[in-house]
């Protein structure tokens, strides 16, 4: 006997004179997507990105290792008179850092409890001042929208000169598609009232970036 579904399947055929099923024919997705005209940068793409990310309201701390993170870390809270309570991403990056035996730090995913937020950046675009970042475990997506305050560490290597060039990347070394990629320019806002621009509407209040130079 027919299910319903096969039923209703089968009058939109009768309707259309048309007896079988209509089968689409597969999708073959190009491995050598071709490049659309792009525009061109004013400066190098390093310098492009961090002009950009000041234009969307995001600031950068600019450091020289990997070791000079939580000191960064702990300027940001000194210039925002923020308690040293963090909830950070296992990613290898943030896993190399020792951070002071005083602080509260707690792994996982944020919370409504959690305040600030450090995370992990696949990539950061130039052309926008775009940062990219990757779901899984080691890096929760809460933590891009959950705490006010959101801190991304990104390695000046990765970055790259238009939006296209981090798909291209994301796709040569990684191995499997992550659940989500998030694009973030600039910390969350909106104009919905008065169109008067208010930060921290969907998530963070303060976008902070610490840009590895080495």
């Amino acid at each position: 006997m027919s299910s319903a579904r096969d039923e209703i399947f089968a009058r939109i055929r009768r309707s259309l004179r048309r007896n079988a099923a209509l089968e689409a024919p597969p999708v073959h997705r190009s491995q050598a997507p071709e490049s659309n005209v792009r525009p061109r940068l004013e400066n190098d793409p390093v310098e492009c990105f961090v002009e950009k990310l000041h234009i969307a309201a995001g600031t950068v701390d600019r450091v020289t290792a990997i070791s000079d993170v939580v000191q960064a870390t702990a300027d940001y809270l000194a210039r925002h008179a923020l308690e040293p309570r963090l909830v950070v991403a296992e990613h290898l990056l943030i896993k190399q850092l020792t951070w002071p035996a005083e602080w509260k730090i707690h792994t996982g995913p944020a919370t409504g409890e959690d305040h600030i937020g450090v995370g992990a950046a696949f990539a950061g675009v130039a052309e926008t001042g775009t940062l990219v970042m990757l779901s899984g475990a080691d890096n929760p997506t809460t933590l891009n929208f959950l705490p006010d305050d959101h801190i991304v560490v990104v390695s000046a290597l990765q970055i790259v000169a238009h939006l296209e060039d981090a798909w291209r990347l994301l796709r040569d070394s990684v191995a499997t598609m992550p659940r989500t990629v998030n694009l973030i320019t600039g910390p969350s806002r909106t104009a919905d009232v008065e169109q008067t621009i208010q930060l921290g509407a969907h998530g963070p209040r303060r976008l902070h970036v610490i840009l590895i130079e080495d």
